[in-house]
């Protein structure tokens, strides 16, 4: 799905009125199929601007086009038409939002759910339809053998693959990822970015995910987006992001920078470690 922001402009959804907005007059192009991390500290407006595009939250300004159209401003009858648009975009949040009562196997397949009518949705609920597919999602995140557990038995980090199988089963065209390492060891995070990379590549949808591992994002994404404060720090192809965008990126906030810069990093001046003396 071609995903194109004008100046967009957005609150974080908590955020008391007359506050700062979270992401201030961003533009980006993104063409049908291309993958992309958006990287940054903490409080950059990453999670926002991936809700924006997701149309989860809607601009203060700017405007959003999704394959050409606008999701906000339409009339009535074209904003009915768009329901089946906004039922190819899929976002996978850092926390999963996981009924703990229910079985893995109906929480994967409930990405399936914007495509399916209404009865099929509700026999789905108690008997699960594609069990073969739900297993196939969960395998290529190591997470097969818990494809009948109940969800309040798994980890943070087993949750947190689940909601990204529910990807891999959905139909969507545009992935919209938040911060899908956040629980996960590095040889898990390894195979949950190569897993997503490849799927979407296979089916040709574009792919956007917010990561606050720089390693990750620079080993597996073929373009990089620098967000600080709301903005955009930086829009580049990998190979020329230097260890200089990623420092003036994370200033303040070295300790938050893995990567080829984190060792320049940490060649920067810093008080001075104390002496610990152990007593026998």
């Amino acid at each position: 799905m071609k995903t194109v922001l004008h100046a967009v402009t957005g609150h974080h959804p908590s955020a008391k009125p007359g506050t700062a907005p979270a992401v201030h007059a961003v533009s980006l192009r993104v063409g049908a199929g291309e993958q992309l991390a958006i990287i940054g500290p903490s409080g950059a407006g990453k999670t926002t601007l991936l809700h924006l595009i997701a149309c989860a939250l809607k601009p203060t300004a700017g405007s959003l086009l999704l394959d050409g159209r606008d999701p906000w401003h339409q009339s009535r009858r074209a904003r009915l038409a768009l329901q089946k648009l906004r039922g190819t975009l899929f976002l996978a949040p850092q926390v999963p939002p996981l009924p703990l009562r229910q079985r893995v196997v109906t929480a994967v397949l409930a990405g399936r759910l914007p495509h399916e009518g209404l009865w099929a949705s509700l026999r789905s609920l108690f008997y699960p339809q594609d069990i073969a597919r739900a297993h196939q999602a969960l395998a290529g995140f190591d997470m097969g053998d818990k494809l009948f557990d109940r969800v309040d038995r798994l980890s943070g980090g087993e949750r947190q693959r689940v909601g990204l199988a529910r990807a891999l089963v959905s139909q969507a065209s545009l992935l919209l990822v938040d911060e899908p390492l956040s629980a996960l060891d590095p040889t898990r995070s390894k195979l949950a970015i190569d897993t997503l990379t490849r799927a979407a590549r296979e089916r040709g949808a574009t792919l956007i995910a917010t990561l606050h591992h720089v390693d990750m994002a620079l080993a597996h994404f073929p373009r990089i987006v620098g967000l600080r404060n709301g903005e955009v720090a930086f829009d580049l192809p990998t190979m020329q992001v230097t260890a200089a965008h990623l420092q003036a990126l994370y200033a303040q906030h070295l300790h938050e920078l893995t990567g080829p810069a984190s060792a320049e990093a940490d060649e920067l001046p810093s008080a001075p470690v104390p002496v610990v003396m152990h007593c026998r």
